[in-house]
């Protein structure tokens, strides 16, 4: 477990979704100061978003006491280099592996488990491989929702630069697969001062990008409720960071599973909601899919379980906590 722990510390560095930090700004960067802000400054900076009120319902569809959300942030060869303008052709045809071996896989195994799952998809990853929608509807109960145009660093854009291109994103998917995304999560899955804004605008469902919590929330803007539906992510639950893919050492995936087990049954416990977000280019790895089968089987046994996409999970936690009268 202290391999396991030091692999997390160091690979959030460098996993395909990185977090990145914003801070107060001078006209020459970040403020070097902060201890001399003004308490006015400080409550300003924190309250741009806020988790609100709790949105877990009393007990899930069917009487389930836990909700399983599974999620795959379908990157590719996005954060392979093209979102940073760099083109090497050994990163981006590992981007290509997620779609030509890894999404399949992943797929087949859904469907075969009959479990549902949600697919966030920065556009360019659909357009340079338009058949994948085509293996996620084929169930008829996957989701297919918005992850940016090409995984963008976001919190660098100005407001219209980063609503033109989300426009575009969910243009392009609704192209592609026939149906207009719902779901919103950020690439980095950081927010930049005009995120919410942009989201709200354009009639998104939900967002799936922040982490105040372990339980769905209503998203706050400056101490006002917006009516937007967070599902929250975590980096625990997220195979980037456990599994290193840019690292220089391994983590086993039976311990992957181990970890996603334990949060499973403390969210069991407490009758909540378990997130778990991967990558196709990183657990559709023939060694790594065990990790997921495994914890599929655990939770099945374990029963009181709901599995459901996320469009579905805002719909029902809306409806739960009358957010639509």
């Amino acid at each position: 477990m202290h391999r396991m722990t030091l692999l997390l510390s160091t690979a959030i560095l460098v996993a395909g979704c990185q977090p990145a930090t914003d801070s107060a700004s001078t006209a020459d960067g970040p403020d070097p100061t902060p201890w001399d802000w003004s308490e006015e400054t400080v409550r300003s900076a924190v309250n741009q978003v806020r988790a609100g009120r709790d949105l877990n319902p009393d007990e899930w569809p069917g009487g389930a006491r836990v909700a399983v959300l599974l999620s795959f942030d379908v990157d590719n060869e996005t954060v392979q280099g093209l979102r940073d303008g760099v083109v090497s052709v050994g990163p981006l045809s590992q981007g290509q592996d997620g779609s030509r071996v890894g999404l399949p896989r992943v797929g087949k195994l859904l469907d075969a488990e009959g479990v549902p799952a949600s697919f966030f998809f920065p556009a360019w990853s659909l357009k340079l491989a338009p058949e994948q929608a085509e293996v996620i509807n084929a169930s008829g109960m996957h989701e297919i929702a918005v992850h940016g145009w090409i995984h963008e660093r976001n919190s660098e854009l100005d407001a219209p630069t980063e609503e033109r291109l989300l426009v575009q994103a969910i243009e392009s998917i609704e192209e592609i697969t026939g149906r207009r995304p719902v779901g919103y999560r950020a690439p980095s899955w950081n927010f930049s001062p005009n995120t919410l804004d942009i989201v709200r605008r354009l009639g998104l469902l939900y967002e799936s990008s922040l982490m105040a919590d372990d339980r769905p929330y209503e998203l706050v803007a400056d101490g006002v409720p917006t009516g937007m539906v967070e599902l929250p992510v975590e980096w625990i639950l997220d195979d980037a960071p456990l599994f290193n893919p840019r690292g220089d050492s391994y983590a086993s995936p039976r311990d992957v599973m181990q970890v996603w087990i334990d949060e499973f049954d403390k969210a069991w416990e407490e009758g909540t909601m378990f997130l778990l977000t991967m990558h196709p280019h990183i657990s559709g790895h023939r060694s790594r899919i065990v990790a997921l089968e495994g914890l599929i089987e655990h939770m099945k046994a374990k029963g009181g379980v709901w599995f459901g996409t996320h469009e579905e999970a805002a719909l029902y936690v809306r409806e739960q906590a009358g957010m639509n009268e």
